[in-house]
């Protein structure tokens, strides 16, 4: 009998010493070993044996690349106004002794890091600079935080950030900013287009026959176009002219075109009032 309870005793001590003496680190991950509480080595992937009762496995880790999202924070800019910033960073563990002990709780401390570096960056930068030129702060980021984190153990491999947002009242500035500079624009198009347009009317008048009839059918026919929509409007009044009166309106008009005409053919000649003559 008591040979027997001797014999399990022995043989629990020896499963225990084996099980203790074993350890398999699994892909992607490393392990640290002290012993007798200190430091002695890191554990790649794979089997390995460790010296039971004086060794022991203390850290297991991954080396994969990780993610850390930076909820939005608040940041001032250099010209004194707040934004709402939020990232994301890629990170990894390169060298598991110095993570494990160089710094406690690494992802808060990589989270202040990125914090402290973004409103730094950000209060050197007026917002407009911040709004047109993410990549270029994406970059300056990442330099600073791998700089930084490299006496961790760790590697910060991206920043992103992905929304800067201003206060609302800054937003409805720029977008009013937007849309007078896109109708500022489309004038200036409309301007260079009727510009445009009359350079060709003007050479074409001067080199047609009939160009005192062809004016007054021109001009006639935008007339009565603007008599059409005035009708169309729901605001419209009726506005009748007397025949005669609006020839002589027509004349009048056509009378100054050829001053007009001069100024933008650069300088050449239109007679447009000249009635061509037959004879017989």
């Amino acid at each position: 009998m008591g040979q027997s309870i001797l014999t399990m005793l022995i043989a629990l001590i020896l499963g225990y010493a084996v099980n203790s003496s074993v350890k398999i680190v699994s892909g992607g991950d490393e392990a640290l070993v002290e012993r007798l509480g200190q430091y002695k080595r890191t554990l790649k992937p794979g089997f390995h044996f460790i010296s039971p009762l004086v060794e022991k496995v203390v850290c297991v880790d991954t080396s994969r690349e990780r993610v850390l999202d930076i909820k939005p924070q608040s940041a001032i800019t250099g010209d004194n106004v707040a934004l709402e910033v939020d990232a994301v960073v890629y990170w990894r563990v390169v060298n598991l002794q110095k993570a494990y002990y160089g710094i406690d709780q690494i992802e808060n401390a990589i989270a202040n890091l990125v914090l402290t570096t973004f409103r730094a960056e950000i209060g050197r930068l007026p917002m407009q600079d911040i709004l047109a030129s993410r990549d270029d702060m994406n970059k300056k980021l990442l330099k600073k935080l791998d700089e930084a984190t490299e006496t961790w153990g760790v590697k910060v491999i991206r920043v992103e950030i992905q929304s800067i947002t201003p206060p609302k009242r800054v937003q409805e500035a720029m977008e009013l900013e937007r849309a007078t500079k896109s109708e500022w624009q489309a004038m200036v198009n409309k301007a260079i287009g009727t510009k445009e347009y009359m350079r060709l009317l003007v050479e074409a008048l001067d080199s047609h026959p009939n160009s005192t009839q062809v004016l007054n059918y021109l001009v006639t026919e935008k007339y009565l176009e603007a008599q059409q929509k005035l009708g169309e409007s729901d605001n419209a009044k009726i506005l009748f002219m007397d025949p005669k009166s609006m020839s002589e309106s027509l004349n009048n008009l056509m009378e100054s075109i050829p001053d007009v005409a001069s100024e933008a053919g650069g300088g050449g000649e239109m007679k447009l009032m000249d009635t061509p003559t037959t004879q017989d």
